[in-house]
């Protein structure tokens, strides 16, 4: 079932083209990587989700129905600019910003417990905001973003301001709300982050979507045609009357080569792999898939 569907979507602020002719699907269940430069247009995008603006043209789907602002109820947003009280006990927000979600105050405070013990801040309920570290501040945000259990979350930069623990416990709870099949909208620049946590990414560069599909999908299209090779050999072998292949890098280390190929075909690979045979050991071959960070590159160096 599609939770969402942006269809055709075209946003302009005076003369700026925020976003133009953009369509995604996004599933229920899924975890959907929104990747994309600064001022590529992912923030316009998460707050016309959010019914902040509206698009000039095209339209937003909600469970198949148009987007209406009552219907915000189910989606949680944890936007990259934070936005708590600081003036504000910690407790006192976070059961009034639950109570907005819908929640009655006992069902609040029940809630509201297990996540504070969870993540350690019980003993911040009655501090102000502003007496709470950046990081603090985020596991509170964090919180009232998904304490009414919304059918979908959009998370903006979860990890800024996190030291690497925290950010490990946070991304476990990401895990932990996708194996729950929880749908995702995951916007993040960290993008070892994006391909360890999502199953689906759209990248968006200057206004215009450049990459939308299943990761591992795109990670194959991206592929080059390239190994990492590992042998020993008393002498390095020699490959270069293989037709077909190239050798892009080659070290060795006491007895054991590491080679960077290039190959056409896989079946010019095998010439390869039996020289090695013939003449030594073969330790490892792999092929060399690129990462989102290498895609990312590419596709916004190309579109530029």
């Amino acid at each position: 079932m599609n939770i969402l569907e942006i269809k055709d979507v075209t946003k302009r602020y005076a003369d700026h083209l925020a976003l133009d002719n953009i369509s995604l699907t996004i599933n229920e269940g899924d975890v959907y990587g929104l990747l994309g430069p600064n001022g590529a247009g992912k923030t316009t995008l998460i707050r016309m989700i959010n019914h902040i603006t509206m698009p000039d043209h095209g339209n937003i789907l909600f469970k198949g129905e148009k987007l209406r602002r009552e219907m915000i109820q189910n989606i949680g947003y944890l936007p990259e600019e934070r936005g708590l009280y600081p003036k504000m006990k910690v407790g006192e927000q976070a059961i009034y910003l639950a109570q907005l979600k819908g929640l009655d105050r006992k069902e609040a405070l029940k809630r509201l417990k297990i996540w504070f013990e969870k993540f350690d801040i019980t003993a911040w309920w009655n501090k102000k905001v502003n007496e709470l570290s950046k990081g603090m501040q985020q596991k509170v945000q964090f919180i009232c973003t998904v304490i009414h259990e919304p059918d979908l979350l959009i998370l903006d930069e979860p990890f800024s301001g996190f030291d690497p623990i925290n950010q490990q416990m946070l991304q476990d709870e990401i895990t932990h709300f996708k194996e729950q099949g929880k749908t995702i909208i995951f916007s993040t620049h960290q993008m070892h982050a994006a391909e360890n946590i999502c199953d689906k990414m759209a990248l968006i560069n200057q206004s215009r979507k450049v990459l939308d599909g299943n990761i591992n999908e795109i990670k194959s299209n991206y592929k080059t045609n390239r190994y990492q090779i590992q042998y020993r050999s008393e002498q390095e072998i020699n490959f270069s009357h293989i037709d077909g292949i190239e050798v892009i890098d080659s070290s060795h280390k006491e007895g054991t080569f590491f080679l960077t190929v290039s190959s056409k075909t896989k079946e010019k690979l095998k010439y390869v792999l039996d020289e090695i045979f013939a003449n030594g050991l073969l330790m490892k071959y792999e092929e060399i898939i690129p990462s989102v960070h290498e895609i990312f590159i590419k596709c916004v160096s190309e579109n530029h």
